[in-house]
């Protein structure tokens, strides 16, 4: 049976309000053992098991033979796979304690570890290609607006250094950049890990926060600057213990750098085993834009490959690109003249911006919405 349209079936309610028609339907990651279901009955063809559970008397061989495909689950990983939703804060960081991290993000990157990291065997490297593949889908329906209840998201991406500390002066200009982004109506994207990526989830996370706010804020993260300090994370947990109910953000962290934490601020977190998966997959869920605030290495790679998606305008729409550090990219690095040469001629050269001051930055966002080429 061929499928025009694929039913994504990801909580035992979608599954149930089908009615047993599960033709055309992905069930992903479901137990079904507790459901009172005359199995019998239920029409299977075209349907897409993806590491479900099933009761006892339900063989894969009845499944296969009513045509369904069934995609099995896999033994001895810490990891769901599988998964229908993006990770959490409080899943990632469960049975993390100040005297000890036995948290479920460092066994899962531990398991990575031992497993060969990038260069797993077989087995391993599928499991790892199907969770980044369930992370993909999971992160396309929150940023679809079917995750949270704000509809589409406009999401605009900070890039910049991850040793940048909390004390640094572009810290603080990236909090209260993401801050004012928010309140703009925009979604705040970033790495996930720490210095400016946290600064980025930090910001939209106190987007009801005033300025007087912030200061508390700074003078508390600021007893603990780098991720390598004692009492790091225990200063963001106090942030979050004054602000408990901040605006949300996405995090895109990889098990690849599983030695930085993933900063704490962000409400949704996509988590990836693929760095290069995760790298240009952030570029290009950034349709409102990418701020660059200073960084090394890693942020002039992520430069250039955003101008290389608004270059050849790989994603059929192009997007501001905003340097956040005059001094930085026009003077230091000569990174900002460097795209305006490369730009010239080309439909994103409107689109490029360089400056230090937020409220500008904030304006120059909204005053330049993404745009189809006429090319």
């Amino acid at each position: 049976m061929k499928c025009s349209v694929i039913r994504e079936l990801d909580s035992l309610d979608s599954f149930l309000k089908n009615k047993g028609q599960l033709h055309c339907s992905v069930v992903q990651g479901l137990d079904l053992r507790e459901l009172d279901l005359d199995w019998s009955k239920l029409s299977f063809s075209g349907a897409v098991f993806l590491g479900c559970t099933f009761p006892k008397e339900v063989k894969a061989d009845l499944l296969i033979q009513g045509g369904a495909v069934v995609f099995p689950t896999l033994p001895n990983l810490p990891y769901d796979p599988y998964r229908a939703q993006l990770y959490s804060r409080e899943e990632l960081m469960h049975g993390w304690t100040p005297r000890a991290d036995n948290s479920v993000d460092k066994k899962i990157y531990d398991h990575f570890e031992a497993r060969g990291g990038a260069k797993a065997d077989i087995l391993e490297s599928l499991a790892q290609r199907i969770h980044d593949h369930a992370v993909d889908d999971a992160l396309r329906g929150l940023l679809e607006g079917k995750v949270e209840d704000d509809g589409v998201k406009k999401v605009v991406a900070i890039m910049g250094g991850h040793s940048t500390p909390r004390t640094d002066p572009y810290y603080k200009k990236v909090v209260k950049l993401t801050r004012d982004l928010t309140r703009a109506g925009f979604y705040v994207a970033s790495g996930g890990g720490p210095g400016t990526m946290e600064a980025a989830n930090l910001g939209a996370w106190l987007a009801d926060v005033d300025d007087a706010g912030l200061d508390v804020v700074f003078s508390i993260l600021d007893s603990a600057p780098k991720y390598s300090d004692p009492g790091y994370m225990e200063a963001a947990q106090s942030v979050i213990d004054l602000y408990p109910n901040g605006r949300s953000s996405i995090a895109v962290p990889t098990w690849f750098y599983g030695h930085e934490p993933t900063n704490l601020f962000s409400k949704q977190i996509a988590k990836y085993f693929s760095n290069s998966i995760r790298e240009d997959g952030l570029l290009a869920i950034a349709e409102y834009g990418v701020i660059f605030a200073p960084g090394s290495a890693g942020t002039t790679q992520e430069i250039f490959m955003d101008a290389t998606q608004n270059h050849y305008v790989t994603f059929d729409k192009i997007s501001p690109m905003v340097f956040l550090g005059e001094d930085r990219y026009n003077k230091e690095t000569m990174l900002y003249p460097c795209i305006k040469q490369l730009a010239e001629g080309r439909e994103y050269s409107k689109m490029l911006h360089c400056s230090d001051d937020i409220q500008g930055i904030v304006d120059f966002v909204i005053s330049h919405p993404p745009f189809e080429s006429e090319g």
